[in-house]
């Protein structure tokens, strides 16, 4: 009897979580039968998500795109018929050459995190579009806001260790639902709670990881810069700080002290929907609990305030000298560990004639007004891959009007046939992340994670990079940059000269499938100071934000849409909706199988029983969710785990699959955030009605 062909390959989960687990395939006569998380790989510990647990049902989903096609309907309609990939590339080369010859601007690469990985999200297909001089893109749309907020008070994406935080005392967990988006690093705070930590989850929704804490505290969306800022009154007023810590190791206290001393809870409670004695409680116990722990999440920073509200969060560790302690300090992110090498990846100086055509940025969360009113010169071709712009992209009416245009040369590389991909006038098929080659670093711990193609691509599917180097002979560039390798840009991703990346050597990485970074255990980055800032302190006060003509001190920015900001708005609509992930989706990676469709069912919308009996809502009733941008229809959910005058809708169902052709981006907001140029999907005022 033939022995059956068995083999392991190490791999990497390629989508848009903190986790990043390592994955173990396992492939039978070129088959993959089975996915795993890898047990030794301390972060994943053998587990993984229920999306990715059935990731062979996304990979041999029998909806995968196989074949390139070009458009033979209307666009929108999803009409195609099957070409070669010669055709395909032809086409795209003479359209691109084309364009460019009048100005390379009018062309825009359009990507964001449907694959996380630096070789198939962030390589060759840079080198492309700077070698074409086309249209930069600012990648906006999930992290910026806070990022910038954070970066001008400690300097950098970096934080607490995640897997030190089993010894906090206190765990704030603000703005984040890591039962459902953050499933690993769950576990690290549940040891936590067993070693006797206190957890409090700060959401304007009863979540299921605020189900599962000592207390929720629900303010209202928009609001946590206030709640923050009021918290610091308190810790200043009565004298809850380091006074040590302050005095070596952050700058602008007095400043700070001077800012917040009107912000009183007392002034916070009507803006946060909070009683005063709740927010002077939890400054009190922060103030006072050694080590303490502020865990958040970019939920917070998609509204108006979202980066000053970050930045407000992040001064408080460095007041009562938390980051003293390696369980101690705030975690937003911690992708600034990695020493990546973004020029050497995506290679920006291709760009070829800056004099000739100025670099010109296009930024994503705004796509549907750049394909509408963009001039000098207006966009005349998109190229989206890694991302589904027509679902997720706020205001999506405008979106879809833009991708409608007839004069739009539209290219879309996918691996299934998406909102956006209906759109498209060539449509390729791409790899899933178990038929190409990627390594991956992470922004919710400390692990580089490799990932090797476990099967031969399905039908015709080619991944990023090797579509990109065919475009590039096609158009004739001849640079050598576009000769590496995968294996090559995979070994350039890091740089090797940083002792961060000490250890982390493609030879390690392809035998154990991941590595640690080169830091100490525990990791307490910023105990005695040392701080990513241009003065190496905690910046209560930012030169940094004051050069870009913003409040260098913390602040107060309200809501764009709330009843305290735009009370003629709120009377037409009075109701503040947000749209945190549905727990069976990832964005819209998994919103079209029917394992997770089904478990989802249909579109929701959570309503506190006392805006459901104003309004005659019954739970089950299909309901229309409305504002002056547009409207989506979803059952009603009534449910005491929204406060009254919040209404939750989790997101995001690609508009084809809701029932009524749109989802929540419907009534979603372009307009962007205080700084960083991000989205405020979470600043969004509706009514609701019965159908």
């Amino acid at each position: 009897m033939k022995p059956i062909d068995l083999q392991v390959v190490r791999a990497a989960c390629p989508h848009d979580c903190p986790d990043t687990c390592a994955m173990e395939i396992t492939v039978e006569q070129g088959r993959a039968v089975r996915v795993r998380g890898a047990d030794a790989m301390p972060f994943t510990n053998g587990s993984l998500c229920t999306k990715v647990s059935h990731y062979l049902e996304r990979v041999y989903s029998d909806q995968r795109l196989r074949h390139p096609m070009k458009r033979i309907g209307r666009k929108g309609e999803g009409r195609f018929e099957r070409i070669s990939w010669d055709e395909a590339l032809d086409t795209i080369a003479a359209k691109f050459g084309a364009i460019a010859a009048d100005d390379p601007r009018a062309i825009l690469p359009y990507s964001y995190a449907g694959t996380m990985g630096l070789v198939q999200g962030e390589s060759m297909d840079r080198r492309f579009f700077h070698r074409l001089g086309a249209s930069l893109l600012d990648r906006t749309i999930c992290a910026s806001a806070g990022a910038m907020g954070w970066k001008a008070t400690v300097g950098a994406s970096i934080g607490t260790d995640p897997e030190a935080v089993v010894d906090a005392k206190l765990i704030l967990i603000w703005g984040a639902n890591p039962v459902v988006s953050n499933l690993h690093g769950w576990r690290y705070l549940q040891e936590a709670k067993r070693r006797g930590a206190r957890l409090i989850c700060i959401d304007p929704r009863r979540t299921d990881t605020a189900a599962k804490c000592h207390q929720h505290i629900a303010p209202l969306p928009g609001t946590d810069g206030a709640l923050a800022l009021a918290m610091m009154q308190v810790l200043i007023a009565e004298d809850l700080l380091d006074h040590d810590y302050i005095a070596q190791y952050t700058l602008g206290f007095d400043a700070l002290a001077e800012r917040v001393h009107e912000f009183t809870p007392e002034w916070a409670a009507p803006l946060t929907g909070l009683s005063a004695a709740v927010i002077r409680d939890l400054a009190r116990e922060y103030g006072q609990a050694r080590p303490s722990l502020i865990r958040l999440n970019y939920g917070l920073n998609r509204c108006a305030g979202g980066g000053m509200a970050v930045r407000n969060i992040a001064c408080l560790p460095a007041l009562t000298g938390a980051w003293r302690h390696a369980a101690g300090g705030a975690l937003l992110s911690a992708s600034g560990n990695f020493p990546t090498d973004a020029h050497a990846l995506g290679r920006p100086d291709l760009y070829p004639d800056p004099e000739r055509f100025p670099p010109r940025t296009i930024n994503m969360s705004t796509i549907g007004d750049a394909l509408l009113n963009a001039t000098e010169p207006p966009i005349r071709a998109i190229y989206v891959y890694n991302a589904n712009p027509v679902a997720v992209a706020p205001n999506s009416n405008e979106v879809r009007a833009g991708f409608a245009r007839e004069d739009l040369f539209c290219v879309v590389h996918e691996l299934f046939q998406t909102d956006t991909a209906d759109y498209a006038d060539i449509l390729l098929p791409a790899t899933s992340q178990l038929e190409h080659r990627d390594v991956h670093g992470t922004y919710g711990h400390f692990y580089v994670v490799n990932n090797q193609p476990a099967i031969a691509p399905l039908g015709e599917a080619r991944p990023n990079t090797e579509v990109f180097r065919q475009l590039a002979a096609r158009m004739g560039y001849t640079d050598s940059a576009f000769a590496d390798s995968d294996d090559a840009l995979a070994a350039a991703a890091f740089k090797r000269d940083d002792a961060r990346a000490l250890g982390v050597t493609p030879e390690k990485l392809a035998t154990q499938g991941w590595a640690r970074l080169n830091l100490p255990r525990p990791f307490v980055p910023f105990a005695k100071g040392g701080f990513r800032t241009p003065s190496g302190k905690c910046e209560f006060h930012s030169d940094m934000l004051a050069q870009r003509g913003l409040d260098p001190l913390p602040a107060w920015h309200p809501p764009a849409e709330s009843v305290a900001s735009n009370p003629a708005l709120a009377a037409r609509y009075p109701l503040a909706l947000i749209t945190p992930p549905a727990r069976n989706f990832l964005n819209t990676s998994f919103s079209h199988l029917p394992r997770f469709v089904e478990q989802e069912g249909s579109p929701k919308l959570e309503i506190h029983p006392q805006d459901a009996a104003v309004r005659g809502i019954n739970d089950g009733d299909r309901v229309c969710i409305r504002n002056d941008r547009g409207s989506f229809h979803a059952r009603a959910a009534v449910t005491d785990r929204v406060r009254a005058g919040v209404v939750v809708s989790p997101s995001v169902w690609w508009q084809k699959l809701s029932g009524d052709g749109e989802n929540a981006n419907a009534v979603t907001s372009s307009a962007l955030t205080d700084m960083g140029g991000g989205p405020i999907f979470y600043d969004c005022l509706v009514e609701v009605s019965a159908v």
